[in-house]
């Protein structure tokens, strides 16, 4: 059985500001447009390894949660015989009564109000870099987002140190080892 962690973020048209270094005396111009337009990155993590599993969704809803989840599985080898348990916030998708979960998944809800104890909101930051101080100017620039999401996801899932680093807690409970029956 693995452990994993889930969560998501939406990224688009209202950009991610940070702060820069300027030259003394001047000041650093980021264009803002209030636009409320974005994709929805859905990031699994395994804090033990440091394994992680990304999908880009247009929306946030139970549907789109579903077929995360049913994606992740196929993708990971869940079945019925080899299960996962994944650890979510209690967003309204996570709770909602249609959602399908797989088979060989087990949901566990955080407490209410606790973003604190998910190791997935620990992977906003870096997945945010490249954006980061950046506009896109209309719907069709998402295509441009999405670009970068991806590429820095796959980023990401290549550097599974890096990304333990940020997401493995010391009281992230142990994977247990199946037990040889041989």
């Amino acid at each position: 059985m693995t452990l994993w962690a889930q969560d998501e973020h939406r990224l688009g048209l209202l950009p991610v500001v940070r702060r820069v270094w300027a030259p003394r005396g001047q000041r650093p111009v980021c264009p803002v447009r209030c636009r409320f337009q974005w994709r929805s990155v859905s990031g699994f993590v395994r804090p033990e390894t440091g394994q992680t599993w990304w999908c880009l969704l247009p929306t946030v809803s139970a549907e789109a949660f579903g077929v995360a989840l049913a994606s992740f599985a196929r993708d990971e080898g869940i079945t019925a015989r080899r299960r996962a348990v994944v650890v979510v916030d209690r967003a309204g998708w996570h709770v909602a009564r249609g959602l399908v979960v797989p088979a060989g998944i087990d949901l566990v809800f955080l407490p209410p109000d606790s973003p604190e104890l998910q190791p997935a909101e620990r992977l906003w930051g870096p997945v945010d870099e490249p954006v980061a101080n950046r506009t896109f100017a209309d719907l069709d620039a998402l295509d441009a987002l999405e670009a970068v999401l991806v590429s820095r996801c796959n980023a990401l899932a290549a550097q599974p140190g890096r990304v333990q680093g940020h997401t493995h807690f010391h009281w992230w409970p142990r994977e247990r080892r199946p037990r040889n029956t041989s």
